[in-house]
């Protein structure tokens, strides 16, 4: 159990939402704010999930776990999701992790390919942060953390609207952090590459499939463009993304921090 002690929770009286927070890296997210005091709504589409994250973070830490069935994809769904999360309490952390990820060939991406992509990955964190944003000025305080990618910050082969969409959050990251500035909010970016999640997975057996070669080579072949010759685990990316959220860390705003094992600098 961890410890309850003030100053082992820094983020005690703090709310975040978390979209995309019943699995991979938005519930190792979920996990590790708690452990730092904060009070929790998880929002996503797999409602059955949200709450087995739920009831596991409640058993565990000591703070308020909610779930709110939504979709960045819809703005209704979504301004629901935020007046019933902000009712109980203020919103004051947001993490925007739900994403997509499809790879194609350039000449084989079709507009249904193209529109879901930047719809999931940049509109709807647009979404989110416009949501969240207003309330978090007025108050003073505010962290916003957008779960990006390598992807943001570089460019692979056959992911070109994936790469598109990270690289338009990453950007959308640095000029609300200028606007936001003096407003006592944080905006920032952290750009896993390749992490231990069912995205992950997908895009193993996914390479498998269409290259006919076994998943475990499949594998290696993500795992070498980790100059570390690994994936990258959900926590490590869940430890980045708390610190920027930590009262310590205000005059880190606008940056796109890879956890990457070296493979972008």
């Amino acid at each position: 159990m961890p410890s309850t002690e003030p100053s082992a929770r820094p983020l005690a009286g703090r709310h975040a939402l978390i979209t995309g927070g019943g699995r991979g890296i938005g519930a190792a997210v979920a996990d590790a704010l708690a452990r730092l005091g904060a009070d929790l709504t998880l929002v996503g589409r797999d409602e059955a999930r949200l709450e087995q994250t739920a009831a596991a973070l409640r058993g565990s830490s000591p703070v308020a776990v909610a779930t709110v069935a939504g979709d960045v994809n819809d703005e209704a769904s979504m301004a629901a999701a935020f007046e019933r999360a902000a009712a109980a309490k203020p919103v004051s952390i947001l993490i925007n992790n739900a994403g997509i990820a499809e790879s194609a060939p350039f000449g084989r991406i079709d507009d249904g390919h193209w529109d879901r992509t930047i719809a999931t990955n940049l509109t709807g964190t647009f979404r989110c942060m416009r949501l969240a944003f207003p309330a978090m000025a007025e108050a003073g305080w505010g962290r916003i953390v957008n779960i990006a990618s390598t992807a943001g910050i570089k460019g692979y082969a056959y992911t070109v609207a994936y790469c598109a969409s990270k690289h338009g959050v990453v950007g959308l990251t640095r000029a609300l952090a200028i606007e936001a500035a003096r407003t006592g909010v944080t905006v920032n970016a952290v750009c896993p590459g390749f992490t231990e999640t069912d995205m992950a997975a997908r895009a193993i057996a996914n390479v498998a499939a269409k290259t006919g070669r076994g998943e475990e080579e499949a594998r290696r072949e993500l795992t070498r463009i980790n100059p570390q010759g690994r994936l990258v685990q959900p926590g490590e990316v869940a430890d980045t993304v708390a610190w920027l959220c930590l009262p310590s860390s205000s005059a880190i705003t606008g940056q796109a921090i890879a956890v990457a094992g070296g493979e972008a600098m």
